[in-house]
Parts: structure tokens; sequence; C-alpha cells
């Protein structure tokens, strides 16, 4: 088996990612650019092109979250943290609604189905059904995530644990493992924002 030097690039970069992520580092949004630019080369030539596709939009999504963290940090830090403890009590973290949950569910079938379509009949794609499943729900996930519900962490647990399997079997070591890592974190940080519920909304 040969090694990448682009997927130990990768692996790296991912580990300073969530290393800046759980400090709430802004320097975490420099690593959002890299990753996704890393990876859309590898998933590319991997034939895995609906992850190559989802990760043009995590890249412009990282420049608009690094230029807005940085303009947000020139503000006097007390003025921050005010900001900050303000928009935490404005938006608690909840569980999904019933309704919310069956829109999310419809609207990841509806995107798994015509991606999976979409990959079959249109790319060369070998890994058709997964690739589409993985895309799809990081999609809904990102929305709940948005949407601050605690059962996003569920989505992404399924997300990474696909991938893990997806990435060996395409031949991506150091991907598996750092989605190997993703699926642990998710899994507590589940466990986590249960507890940040406010009592009321349990």
């Amino acid at each position: 088996m040969t090694f990448n030097p682009l997927e130990i690039l990768g692996l790296v970069v991912g580990l300073l990612y969530l290393w800046w992520e759980y400090h709430a580092n802004p320097r975490m949004w420099l690593a959002s650019v890299v990753m996704p630019a890393i990876s859309m080369w590898i998933y590319y030539s991997k034939g895995l092109y609906a992850d190559f596709g989802i990760n043009i939009y995590y890249l412009a999504i990282a420049v608009y979250g690094y230029i807005r963290w940085t303009r947000r940090n020139r503000q006097p830090e007390g003025a921050a943290a005010a900001a900050e403890e303000h928009a935490a009590k404005a938006t608690p973290v909840t569980h999904i609604t019933a309704r919310a949950a069956a829109a999310a569910l419809a609207v990841f079938a509806l995107l798994w189905a015509a991606l999976w379509i979409f990959l079959e009949y249109c790319t060369d794609s070998t890994v058709a059904p997964y690739d589409a499943f993985t895309t799809a729900l990081s999609i809904v996930a990102m929305w709940l995530l948005a949407r601050k519900y605690a059962e996003q962490w569920l989505a992404w647990i399924a997300v990474d644990a696909v991938c893990v399997g997806l990435y060996i079997y395409k031949g991506i070591p150091f991907y598996a493992a750092l989605y190997a890592l993703y699926t642990v974190i998710a899994i507590f940080g589940y466990r986590k924002w249960l507890r940040m519920i406010p009592a009321t909304a349990k």
C-alpha cells in the first residue's frame, strides 16, 4: 500500500482543525480552507465525486467563517465575550422537533436518491450509494448544526462511520483514521450537547 503525501498533510491539518475548534481559535478557519482544497484533489482522484462536490461548499463556508471571525476579534475582548454569551443564550441547544426531523429525513432521502442516480449514471464512481449517502447526510447535518439541534451529532456519527469504511476501501488510510477520530469526537460531542440543553426544554 502506498501513502500519498497529500493524505498525510490532510490528516495533520484535520488534527489541527480539531484542536483549534476545541479552543474556539479563529485559525481553525485557515485549516478549513486548506483541508477542503486537499480533500478535493484526493476525492476527485479516487472517484469520490460527491465528496469532491461537497468540499467546494465547505471551502466557501470556510472563507466566509474566517472573515467573520477575524472581524469579530477586532472588537474589545470584553465586548466579544459578551456578544458570544448573548448569542449562546439567544440560541440554546435543543432537541429537534418531530416536524423538523420529518423534513430533514425527507430532504436527506431526496438528496441521497438524486446523488445516487447522478453518480451511478453520469460518472465512473464505483461507490455511488455510499458516496451519495455521506454527501446527502452531510448537507442535512450542516442544517441541523445551524439550528443547534443536539441530534446533528447523530448525523455526523453516521457520516463519519461510513466514511471510515469508504476511505479504507478506496485506499485512503490516513483519511480513514481521521474520520475514525471524528466518529469518536462526535459521540462525545453529542453527550456534551445533551447536557447543554436547558432544563425547561428537556
